[in-house]
């Protein structure tokens, strides 16, 4: 069996471009079917560009893209079947009721028989009581729901997901998070673009984007794992009122931090910092930042060894410490 036919999505060097700009430099990853897949990385990373081009709305300037082993723009018309999208501005009608919402994308998708599917999407959204409901009269989180239920109507083999979470309040997160881990189970393939680095572990492979460029792929444990031992979480803990040290509110100085030798990046993470030593150094390097601190007249140090996160890992990346 090919490479493409254990694939639910192939990018092979797909490099897009908008005039000068470099959307997408030689991308190449695969989706595997049934998984959730994170595209994660900042904005202008080239997550949406991505989503599109997988949706066949855009098409590559060279490489190659596959969909179910299709061409998603030659054969745009039979992906569009397969394939759901909820893009960051998808467009629910106002004056019309939930249930007339989902009647009107399922007509769009020539679904003839879609009342089974609506039913069972509604209960599972819990928006069943509301479905006379007009669109413009839902909370946020409810238009999500409904946004997800018009996606998913047609019954299609993957979906993708373009920042569905961002502006949503975070009980309506963790309810559309509930949802997607339900359709994941029934077999639906879920690839969801997401700058929000907690999201991204809830994925079972991550693709780590940075202008356009690859930066990392794998499971978010295994590339957090590369880590282990190599971040020192720095707090300052003053006595009950004392005034904060350094005039920083409480911070620890990453001025200061940043020149000890061993050191290799410092972060702040609100009112702590995370720090980053070469490999081997931490006892050394923490008996030098508290020499540091102390001879700037700070005291209350505390250092710890934690586990990386994801944002560790994204920032060691990004600052080339490691290929």
């Amino acid at each position: 069996m090919t490479a493409d036919a254990t694939s639910a999505i192939r990018f092979e060097a797909v490099t897009r471009r908008y005039g000068a700009v470099t959307a997408l430099d030689k991308l190449t990853f695969d989706v595997r079917p049934g998984e959730m897949f994170g595209l994660i990385g900042p904005d202008g990373a080239g997550k949406t560009t991505t989503i599109r081009l997988a949706g066949g709305l855009l098409a590559p300037d060279s490489g190659r893209i596959q969909v179910l082993g299709r061409d998603p723009v030659k054969d745009h018309r039979v992906i569009t079947g397969e394939v759901g999208y909820l893009s960051q501005r998808f467009s629910l009608y106002g004056d019309l009721t939930i249930d007339e919402n989902i009647a009107f994308f399922a007509e769009i998708h020539a679904v003839k028989r879609y009342e089974p599917a609506r039913d069972r999407l509604l209960d599972m959204t819990q928006l069943t009581p509301f479905r006379a409901r007009r669109a413009d009269r839902l909370s946020g989180g409810m238009k999500q729901k409904l946004a997800l239920a018009c996606t998913l109507v047609h019954e299609p083999r993957i979906l993708l997901l373009d920042e569905p979470t961002t502006g949503v309040d975070p009980v309506s997160r963790r309810e559309f998070w509930k949802l997607l881990s339900e359709f994941l189970s029934r077999g639906l393939t879920i690839v969801m673009a997401t700058p929000y680095l907690d999201e991204a572990e809830r994925c079972a492979r991550v693709a780590l984007l940075h202008e356009g460029r690859l930066l990392a792929l794998d499971e978010p444990s295994r590339l957090q794992r590369e880590l282990d031992g190599q971040i020192l979480e720095v707090a300052i803990q003053s006595p009950p009122g004392s005034p904060k040290p350094g005039g920083q509110g409480g911070r620890p100085p990453v001025e200061i931090i940043a020149r000890v030798n061993g050191v290799d990046n410092v972060q702040p993470f609100g009112d702590r910092a995370h720090v980053r030593v070469s490999a081997g150094a931490q006892a050394a390097v923490t008996r030098d930042i508290e020499d540091a601190l102390r001879a700037a007249g700070i005291g209350g140090v505390s250092l710890r060894p934690i586990a990386a996160s994801l944002e560790d890992v994204f920032i060691d990346l990004i600052t080339g410490h490691r290929p």
